[in-house]
């Protein structure tokens, strides 16, 4: 049981549409250009997704995905630290594109600068990429401090779903790692309900402290200024 009397398992099936603000504030001009220049030049090519290494300047020794970076700092830091992971950062949310994109295209080169090479974005659904690529074509998945649709009826909005997990399982690699966090109660206990009731994934009660190799992002610290408590869990396929 669920809150509001919601049972995961009776939880309607993910909608084929995504939810929440594609923009927020208006875009200035330096944005209108890093999505209009900058962004085809790192989006992750979806007609090669049978064979994502060959997306990447190298062959990668993995390929990571995170679903949702936000502003991109916790993809970027992933990205710095492992630059023979192949990266692949997921977001539809425009502010949180070019809050990425302006840190790695200086003004005024948004269609010259050199961009990395071991770095791709992906606009879209997440669950449309993830249904693209091969079984077993990923070495790791981050889904960091979702959006947290915190009522009962907005269950099926989230990423972590029944319907999901199967999608999510299918991509990863046997003992590749789905790293989750989350400061809300309500996604905190609707993560731990799904995920006890799946077959895909080895499961371990949730740490209260950022683990060592994790990097922070901007939600966090705002979630600890706040007086939450995140958790942080590490799952990891079958």
């Amino acid at each position: 049981m669920t809150e509001g009397g919601v049972r995961v398992s009776d939880v309607k099936p993910p909608p084929e549409r995504l939810y929440g603000r594609p923009r927020g504030h208006t875009l200035r001009p330096r944005q209108e250009r890093l999505l209009q220049a900058a962004l085809p030049r790192l989006r992750f090519p979806v007609e090669k997704a049978s064979d994502p290494a060959s997306v990447f300047g190298k062959v990668p020794d993995q390929i990571w995905l995170e679903v949702g970076f936000g502003g991109g700092e916790h993809s970027l830091a992933q990205h710095d630290a492992h630059p023979d992971v192949g990266y692949i950062a997921s977001e539809v949310f425009e502010n949180g594109l070019c809050s990425l994109l302006s840190r790695v295209v200086p003004s005024g080169q948004e269609e010259t600068s050199s961009v990395p090479d071991m770095l791709k974005l992906w606009d879209d659904d997440a669950r449309v990429l993830l249904k693209a690529l091969p079984e077993a074509s990923l070495d790791r998945m981050f889904l960091m401090f979702p959006d947290p649709w915190p009522k009962a009826r907005h269950a099926k909005r989230r990423f972590v779903h029944p319907h999901n997990i199967a999608l999510v399982a299918r991509a990863l690699k046997p003992g590749a790692v789905w790293r989750v966090a989350s400061d809300d109660p309500t996604y905190q206990q609707w993560v731990e309900d799904v995920m006890a009731e799946q077959t895909f994934f080895i499961t371990a009660p949730p740490a209260q402290e950022r683990p060592e190799n994790w990097f922070p992002t901007r939600y966090e610290a705002k979630a600890i200024a706040a007086g939450r408590q995140p958790l942080y869990w590490t799952f990891t396929r079958c």
